[in-house]
C-alpha cells in the first residue's frame, strides 16, 4: 500500500475467528525482523 507517496507493507495478526488483533506497517518486506511475533 502507498502512504504519502511511499510504499509500505501491512502485516497483521488475526485470531481464530479471523478478527484483526494487531498490525504494523513496514518499509521492507520478507526480512527476519518483519516476521517477528507481534
Amino acid at each position: 500500500m502507498k502512504i504519502k507517496d511511499q510504499w509500505m507493507y501491512l502485516y497483521h495478526a488475526v485470531n481464530s475467528e479471523s478478527n484483526t488483533i494487531d498490525f504494523y506497517l513496514s518499509e521492507t518486506r520478507d526480512t527476519k525482523s518483519d516476521m517477528m511475533p507481534l
